[in-house]
């Protein structure tokens, strides 16, 4: 099974390389990573692969962690405009992606901020979505 993992060297990226066992793993990162066993690792931006025409490879999965949690220029006039380029259109392009190229899964991990910021009681399934900053927007905005 050939996997393509983005935010491989985020938070949770990292500790999913450790668990998964495939045939094939492909994950992507902006800087050199150590090395794995089965793991092909290939080096450019989030923003390039999301912004690009075609995945590069026939996958059976991918697995998509990747997104953009900061804006590094809090002086732009719209930040969740920033985060929206990545975070939403960048995800449903991949997806749509995926699809064009015969990905049989297509796994997006999204974020808990999209259940907003309450921390009276522990969230569940079926609360509903209350994203209250503009990155947890951008992130629930591309679960729909």
């Amino acid at each position: 099974m050939k996997v393509l993992i983005t935010g491989a060297t985020g938070f949770i990226g990292k500790k999913l390389l450790k668990y998964l066992d495939f045939s094939s793993i492909t994950a992507i990162s902006r800087v050199k990573q150590a090395d794995y066993d089965n793991i092909e690792w290939k080096y450019f931006s989030l923003e390039t692969l999301l912004t690009s025409g075609t995945l590069d490879g026939k996958y059976d999965v991918v697995i998509h962690l990747a997104g953009r949690a900061h804006v590094m220029n809090y002086d732009t006039i719209d930040p969740l405009a920033e985060f929206r380029k990545v975070n939403t259109a960048g995800t449903l392009n991949l997806a749509r992606q995926a699809a064009e190229s015969g990905v049989k899964r297509f796994v997006f991990i999204s974020s808990i901020g999209v259940n907003g910021n309450n921390n009276i009681h522990p969230f569940t399934e079926t609360d509903i979505p209350n994203p209250q900053e503009p990155y947890a927007v951008s992130k629930y905005e591309a679960e729909k």
